[in-house]
């Protein structure tokens, strides 16, 4: 089992292309944990704004009365993809793993998986 800082190291590193990627609390839209982004890459606001974007998927489903769980969210930028996984583990309610990546140099099924592999090994 890995904690928090461990999990976004190994993000970092088993995910090729990763710019920066935050473990955060999607009721309150803060991050639990960051590592790497830049200054054109504020992981912070990003963890709110795409709190924003969790909360509107969930209420479009309730709205749909679809029964079903979202298990990841893609937004694909010119030159980035932005990933974000909703944890399922026990007491990883209301997380997610948010990680950017360049889109040049990394591959979106390869990074799913890994997430979904660190997904598992993350203990809260």
């Amino acid at each position: 089992m890995a904690n928090v800082e461990v999990s976004l190291k190994e993000t970092m590193t088993s995910i090729e292309g990763t710019l920066g990627v935050a473990l955060v609390d999607y009721t309150s839209g803060m991050a639990l944990g960051t590592l790497g982004g830049s200054k054109d890459l504020d992981l912070a606001v990003a963890a709110a704004g795409n709190t924003d974007v969790i909360r509107a998927k969930v209420r479009a489903m309730e709205m749909l009365g679809l029964d079903d769980e979202i298990e990841d969210l893609l937004i694909t930028l010119g030159n980035q993809y932005h990933l974000i996984r909703l944890l399922k583990g026990r007491g990883s309610s209301g997380l997610f793993l948010y990680v950017v990546l360049n889109k040049a140099n990394s591959n979106l099924a390869m990074a799913r998986h890994q997430l979904k592999r660190i997904e598992s090994a993350l203990e809260l």
